[in-house]
């Protein structure tokens, strides 16, 4: 395999039970159908499927099919001659003909438009094609490995996949585990994206997290799955003062200093007034507001945390579920009730 490849790291049931079913695939040269959430890791998944496979001396080209317009998707796939559109002053050769002997892995293959899953049936069925503005048909044989979040039933349903391009292109189809369901997998990552983050940084330590942060990483529902683990870890190496990392932000656009009044409204809306008390009170006969109630509770909580942490403020937070900056966001809002009660 070549330098760039990264093998994966994983030693959960699942992860193992999906590496060895990836490896079986790879041994027979047919179309395969990767599924899986953001962040899990499809485009490796297609690697190993293709260094693992007979055509590994060949090429691996990806393209990714929703970072182009449909009007350019077909002349990257297939090539175009020169005059064949405006710009194209000279013969360019498509995926399909650089794959040739090795395997093309097409990213997010829900998004192609009908009209080029035609052409991509063609090169299926038949191993031939045109390029654009030509008719001469050009013989290629390349694997195709397809990944997708979508569900390519459904939308075949709806007409919006060609059915038997997803008949011919699911030999097998491969289900990629999302990072919930990889149990003991997460702190095994945080370990390894963490120890490179000390690298890049240059520390002669490796990082070290507190259980408190072991806990949140583990509770965590990790939606971004693997991609969103690695950026979450490594941001909490560099912005701790050591090698001991007591803090984790999972959400870094949460700000410190709490929202603003009237935040996530349009600024230039006319301000409305608000309806006029009723001269009865409220329905309950307390007229205490909505924001009190809240401002008590809050303070009532931090305290609380507070001397269950014995006024650690790390373990405060990590109690009540917030990172060190948003506890000390708040601590600094209800020092006055706080200090009162001291």
């Amino acid at each position: 395999m070549p330098e760039s490849y990264t093998e994966p790291i994983g030693q959960s049931d699942a992860f193992l039970d999906f590496q060895e079913t990836l490896s079986r695939a790879a041994k027979v040269d047919r179309p395969v159908l990767l599924i899986g959430e953001r962040g899990t890791g499809k485009e490796l998944a297609a690697a190993k499927l293709h260094y693992l496979s007979s055509r590994w001396r060949g090429p691996l080209v990806t393209l990714n099919c929703a970072a182009l317009a449909p009007a350019l998707l077909e002349s990257e796939l297939f090539g175009h001659e020169e005059g064949a559109f405006t710009g194209a002053h000279r013969r360019r050769t498509g995926r399909f003909e650089t794959a040739a002997g090795g395997t093309l892995f097409l990213d997010e293959i829900a998004l192609i438009p009908m009209e080029v899953q035609e052409k991509i049936l063609r090169v299926v069925e038949y191993g031939s094609f045109e390029r654009v503005g030509s008719s001469t048909p050009v013989h290629v044989e390349a694997r195709i490995i397809g990944a997708t979040n979508a569900d390519l039933p459904s939308l075949a349903r709806e007409g919006r996949f060609k059915r038997d391009l997803l008949d011919r292109l699911s030999f097998d189809v491969l289900f990629i585990p999302p990072l919930r369901a990889r149990r003991g997998d997460v702190l095994l990552l945080a370990v390894h994206f963490a120890a490179r983050m000390a690298h890049e940084l240059c520390w002669t330590e490796l990082p070290r997290f507190s259980p408190g942060v072991v806990a949140r990483m583990e509770r965590y529902p990790w939606p971004g799955n693997v991609r969103e683990l690695r950026n979450v870890v490594e941001r909490a190496v560099y912005r701790s003062a050591g090698p001991d990392v007591d803090e984790i932000a999972f959400d870094p656009f949460v700000s410190p200093f709490g929202a603003a009044a009237g935040a996530g409204h349009d600024a230039a809306a006319p301000a409305q007034a608000p309806p006029p008390a009723s001269p009865e009170g409220p329905p309950d006969g307390n007229s205490r507001s909505l924001e009190a109630a809240v401002r008590d509770l809050e303070v009532r909580m931090i305290r609380e945390s507070l001397t269950a942490a014995r006024y650690n403020q790390r373990e405060a937070a990590d109690t009540l579920g917030l990172t060190y900056h948003q506890f000390r966001g708040r601590w600094r809002k209800y020092r006055k009730e706080l200090s009162a009660e001291d």
